[in-house]
């Protein structure tokens, strides 16, 4: 289906690393169902905030909207990260 990693910033902020699903199998709910996934397993860990950066550009609309359709909604930077033309920051509260 794909993968997808969650990384602890602190003990009450998570982040969502990475989420790759292969091109076949886009559009079918995998990458939904391993978000639902994420999201689940950062609540189990006191997870308060989720977090994730993404690209900015045209390829990766699909990933925004995803990510949008869950409740994450656009924000700054967080953690190590800088303002940057070719990111997309995203948050939201568990």
């Amino acid at each position: 289906m794909g993968c997808g990693a969650l990384k602890m910033l602190d003990g009450l902020h998570g982040e969502i690393k990475s989420m790759r699903t292969p091109s076949i199998l886009r559009r079918r709910g995998a990458g939904r169902a391993i978000l639902a996934h994420i999201i689940s397993e950062a609540k189990l860990r006191g997870c308060k905030r989720l977090s994730l950066e993404t690209g900015s550009t045209e390829a990766f609309k699909p990933a925004q909207q995803l990510y949008a359709q869950f409740g994450f909604s656009c924000c700054g930077p967080f953690g190590d990260y800088a303002e940057d033309p070719f990111s997309v920051f995203m948050t939201i509260e568990l």
